[in-house]
């Protein structure tokens, strides 16, 4: 008998997993969308990763490469308020574009107006 539990969970942990890392896609497509104002992209698909962090089986999970820190020019950018801004700005508007998209139709979620306390 514990063996079929142990497949069976061994199972729905892998079609959580399965259905947690198309969300992540998703999620990742939609902030990806907001990049594309800012500047030149170095990738125009979301791309993959095998990071451990990535593989919640119960929440979506993505990883923003905003510049790289060895190219002075990205470099100079990132240090930049105006920059800064415009990729979180960018950030938030693909998460708020997935919950749009994918939450239940009377759920409640804060726009970019809302004053967020951390």
């Amino acid at each position: 008998m514990g063996d079929k539990d142990d497949v069976l969970a061994s199972v729905l942990l892998d079609l959580s997993q399965t259905a947690t890392q198309e969300a992540s896609e998703n999620l990742a497509g939609k902030v990806l969308e907001n990049f594309s104002s800012i500047g030149e992209l170095h990738y125009r698909s979301v791309q993959r990763a095998g990071f451990l962090v990535l593989k919640s089986p119960d929440i979506p999970s993505i990883l923003v490469e905003t510049a790289y820190i060895s190219n002075p020019s990205e470099e100079k950018k990132l240090l930049s308020a105006a920059y800064q801004n415009k990729m979180a700005s960018a950030i938030f508007k693909g998460i708020l574009g997935y919950f749009n998209q994918t939450s239940p139709s009377d759920t409640r979620i804060a726009d970019a107006n809302s004053k967020i306390r951390l």
